[in-house]
């Protein structure tokens, strides 16, 4: 089976170019990381080397300090980094996610960490993104936090993120990578990436290998 293997140096500084503006209809762009796809067409995206966990330290939305690291060591875990406010993109991705994993046994569920991270904090409050992930799933973790500390955590992840700003209608949007990284319960490496075309059907049929660990 024919692969393509991409230079992590030349994908990396690409970043900026695979942002979205979340309702503007742009695309995503190509995920930034050394990677090897099959020919074929695949959701996910297998990482040659996988991305390490950000050392990141934020607000959960009960108001209590959140260590990514420390308190999803050993778990296996999706992080998307989104907004409350975006119209598309962010819900869209989320609610498959969601829908996904409650196709898994009630263990699995409890094993696997879902973390989103917001990329307009001054508006999502720990309050705010608690009502709204409660809306999708309860269990996933929101969080929150100093922009600058946010936008350096999803650099480490190839994922680009701006600062929030007002679109030619005045209406304030989030412009960031659309990615969603998985990481290992095995080696808490980030070796998976799916894009935001990624399905419910998709998630359904990866996430009890991501459980595990395993490749799908």
């Amino acid at each position: 089976m024919r692969k393509k293997t991409f230079a992590a140096a030349a994908l990396l500084a690409a970043a900026t170019l695979t942002l979205s503006a979340c309702g503007s209809g742009d695309s995503g762009g190509s995920p930034v990381a050394a990677v090897s796809e099959d020919s074929k067409q695949q959701a996910a995206t297998v990482l040659d080397q996988p991305f390490t966990k950000p050392e990141l330290v934020l607000t959960d939305t009960q108001g209590k300090s959140y260590d990514l690291r420390k308190q999803t060591a050993g778990h296996p875990t999706l992080i998307y980094f989104g907004y409350t406010n975006c119209p598309d993109v962010c819900p869209l991705t989320m609610n498959n996610i969601a829908v996904a994993k409650k196709q898994l046994s009630k263990a699995e569920q409890d094993e696997l960490r879902v973390v989103f991270v917001t990329t307009d904090p001054d508006r999502d409050t720990p309050a705010a993104l608690g009502k709204w992930l409660k809306g999708i799933d309860p269990q996933v973790v929101g969080l929150t936090g100093k922009f600058a500390t946010i936008q350096a955590a999803a650099r480490t992840l190839g994922i680009s993120v701006e600062a929030p700003h007002k679109d030619k209608n005045g209406k304030t949007v989030s412009t960031h990578g659309t990615q969603v990284v998985a990481f290992s319960p095995k080696t808490d490496g980030g070796y998976l990436l799916y894009g935001e075309d990624a399905t419910v059907d998709d998630y359904t049929k990866d996430l009890p290998k991501i459980v595990k660990g395993a490749n799908p």
